[in-house]
């Protein structure tokens, strides 16, 4: 009989623990400062780390990359979101839903919702350009990545910002060619892209000197296109410098970057 009881507690434990584990990198939804439904995943237990995507992107842009999964094997709390007009998020059509940065708000909102005292965030590409001014409005983020950026964001009439969003209301060059098709090949929303465009965060290159995180600027030797990274963590306090191999596209995906980003969190 004893013999039954422990095989039968081994079976209900393996059952409860394939329950639990089922429900993780399930998407979840909260409604943020002004109703609109942003979708998120909440994987993993431990110091929780935030995951914010790039420009024509959503959370399962990290989904199966090394970063995520050793950011789980490590032991921390992994959550990633859609920015508000992506993925499974709502995909408002007005202009005030996308000013005064209203995806900073999400984020903040969000960290809120799942009583988070304190956290890391990730960001890569434009998720890093949003990460950028969330440093300088909430003192929770205590340690922040900014991947796949250099220092040209910075400037409110960026030509490259400026050609994305004209790219997306319907003047394409062939420079934005690339990125147009592929927002078409996902059915992704042209106004929503033209408008996060538009209506990007933006952090003035002095403002950086106020960021008290820990900061790691990281980028791939054949990344340049959004200006120099170096530059980037020179204008901020308190970072940290390294270059790894890949391109822009490429960079977040692979090992080199996955190691330098925990070993900088942990």
């Amino acid at each position: 009989m004893s013999i039954y009881r422990s095989a039968m507690h081994i079976f209900f434990v393996a059952v409860l623990f394939m329950f639990i584990t089922s429900s993780w990198g399930q998407t979840e939804f909260f409604n943020s400062f002004d109703d609109t439904k942003i979708a998120y995943t909440d994987e993993g237990k431990g110091d929780a780390v935030l995951l914010i995507h790039g420009f024509i992107n959503t959370k399962e842009s990290w989904k199966n990359t090394s970063l995520k999964e050793d950011l789980l094997a490590e032991g921390f709390r992994v959550v990633a979101l859609d920015l508000r007009g992506n993925g499974e998020s709502e995909k408002p059509q007005t202009e005030e839903a996308y000013s005064f940065d209203a995806e900073v708000m999400d984020i903040m909102f969000l960290m809120q919702y799942l009583r988070l005292k304190k956290y890391m965030a990730v960001g890569y590409s434009r998720g890093s350009i949003v990460l950028a001014k969330l440093l300088l409005k909430d003192k929770r983020v205590k340690k922040a990545v900014l991947g796949g950026m250099g220092i040209d964001f910075t400037d409110y009439r960026w030509p490259r910002k400026i050609k994305f969003m004209n790219a997306f209301n319907g003047k394409a060059t062939e420079e934005t060619k690339e990125a147009v098709d592929y927002a078409k090949s996902i059915n992704a929303d042209f106004r929503s892209l033209y408008l996060q465009q538009r209506f990007q965060p933006n952090t003035r290159k002095s403002h950086l000197a106020y960021v008290q995180a820990k900061v790691l600027v990281i980028a791939g030797n054949e990344d340049l296109d959004n200006g120099s990274p170096e530059k980037l963590h020179k204008a901020i306090p308190k970072s940290e410098f390294v270059i790894v191999e890949g391109d822009h596209n490429g960079t977040y995906k692979t090992k080199a970057f996955s190691e330098a980003v925990v070993s900088f969190l942990d």
